[in-house]
């Protein structure tokens, strides 16, 4: 069983910081690519920003400057370090896992997994 789960979500002043992470646990060979989306209320999801597996990282026009994503490829988790945060920074951020695992008969498949999601306010 593969389980893949977002935290460090919570409330938070503007100008503030937090730190979210994405752990995948389970039989994992290994972690790809891993992006970060988030949902505010009454819009679509917007892609955040990535990390493939070589480290490089990608981020929206919204949040470059302001958040940096990085891994610990021991621990098959990905963080979200968001500082400085604005009041529109609130929503629900949800991590993509891509992961490689043990099929049946010994070969490896890519799999894309979802975060159940973990809740930012930014407010005053």
């Amino acid at each position: 069983q593969v389980h893949v789960v977002e935290s460090g979500g919570g409330l938070v002043q503007p100008g503030g910081s937090l730190r979210l992470s994405c752990a995948a646990s389970g039989s994992i060979v290994s972690m790809n690519t891993v992006n970060w989306y988030r949902q505010a209320p009454g819009k679509e999801r917007e892609l955040v920003g990535g990390i493939n597996s070589g480290g490089t990282t990608n981020y929206a026009d919204s949040v470059k400057g302001r958040f940096t994503i990085s891994r610990d490829g021991a621990k098959n988790t990905v963080y979200l370090q968001m500082n400085p945060l604005k009041p529109e920074d609130t929503a629900v951020y949800y991590c993509n896992a891509h992961l490689v695992l043990i099929v049946s008969s010994g070969y490896r498949s890519e799999y894309s997994y979802w975060g159940q999601g973990t809740q930012v306010t930014v407010s005053s």
